[in-house]
């Protein structure tokens, strides 16, 4: 029997070369909407997902499914409870994201504090002097808040400490004391907005924190302060960050993520001088890209083999009928 496993959208040749070697039949989808998917699937016995969303709809459609696997750390594209009635595990690469988007959040804390897209965009527009009345930051010495300490949020909280001399606080209900560096001061919600000169979030995308930093967060944070937002676009209220940064209640802010991608081209944050933008691709590097990959095939193969994964983010409770 011949597995059949559908790519909706390409993927690094390793992750392909992975499941082929094993003898995996690959299919390349038509299109990433649920209606593409919804007619690709019927026949698969696994999807290896990017950004497509895979709905009740689609797991519904995909009667021989058994595993879901994220290309990726977030996996809010997919219905994890209908995954979980038909019986269908639902995993992620959560060690593949961690060092390119830690790398880039430092680059974004960086460009925001030295205002390097803005000085970029002024002397292209022949304003060489547009530096004098515009100057940066030093980071050293200044504190930044890390909302959310799993893999992402430590491995930024380890560089700018060690690499930057940064004073480092954190938020996040979850951790356990004991696994805090002892350079980290763990810290409550309000106080991590009103302390850090640059805040930078990485939290996934729940149900319960979605718009969950908005109007009250930036009315704490520092006039001078930056926020930062290389996690997901969704738990950010938007308009509220857009008139924090218009009020200069805050000094600026540098986002790779949006509440709709991709943005549309009247969202005030493309336009705002104090505001950077990036088109969500913290994790877009050849090296990320190839360990997403070859991390998701790894958990189709496994479970298409009859073995547990390694990275499940759902309990599939019952197993489809046949």
């Amino acid at each position: 029997m011949v597995y059949k496993v559908l790519i909706p959208q390409d993927i690094a040749k390793e992750g392909k070369d992975f499941l082929l070697e094993r003898g995996y039949e690959i299919r390349m989808g038509s299109g990433a909407t649920e209606e593409d998917l919804v007619r690709d699937v019927e026949d698969c016995d696994a999807i290896l997902l990017r950004t497509a969303p895979v709905t009740r709809a689609v797991l519904e459609a995909g009667k021989k499914l058994q595993i879901v696997a994220r290309h990726g750390a977030g996996y809010n594209n997919v219905d994890l409870e209908a995954a979980a009635e038909r019986g269908i595990w639902v995993t992620n690469a959560p060690d593949s994201t961690t060092n390119s988007v830690a790398e880039f959040t430092m680059g974004a804390i960086i460009a925001a504090a030295k205002r390097t897209f803005l000085l970029n965009k002024s002397l292209k527009e022949n304003n060489f002097f547009f530096k004098n009345q515009h100057k940066g930051v030093d980071l050293i010495g200044k504190t930044l808040a890390v909302m959310g300490f799993g893999r992402i949020g430590r491995a930024v909280a380890k560089k700018a400490f060690y690499g930057f001399d940064m004073k480092i606080i954190a938020y996040d209900p979850f951790v356990k004391p004991e696994t805090v560096p002892e350079y980290v001061t763990m810290v409550d919600w309000e106080k991590a907005f009103g302390a850090a000169d640059f805040v930078s979030l990485h939290m996934p995308l729940t149900r319960e924190n979605k718009g969950s930093v908005g109007a009250k967060e930036f009315g704490l944070m520092k006039s001078t302060a930056f926020f930062i937002n290389c996690a997901r676009g969704e738990v950010v209220d938007e308009a509220e960050l857009v008139k924090a940064v218009q009020e200069e209640k805050i000094a600026g802010a540098f986002t790779d993520v949006f509440s709709q991608e991709p943005p549309s081209m009247d969202n005030p944050l493309l336009t705002l001088d104090n505001v950077s933008v990036t088109p969500h691709m913290a994790s877009n590097t050849e090296e990320c890209m190839r360990l997403m990959a070859t991390q998701a095939a790894s958990q189709i193969d496994l479970v298409l083999s009859g073995q547990q994964p390694t990275w499940p983010v759902n309990k599939p409770v019952g197993k489809q009928n046949k």
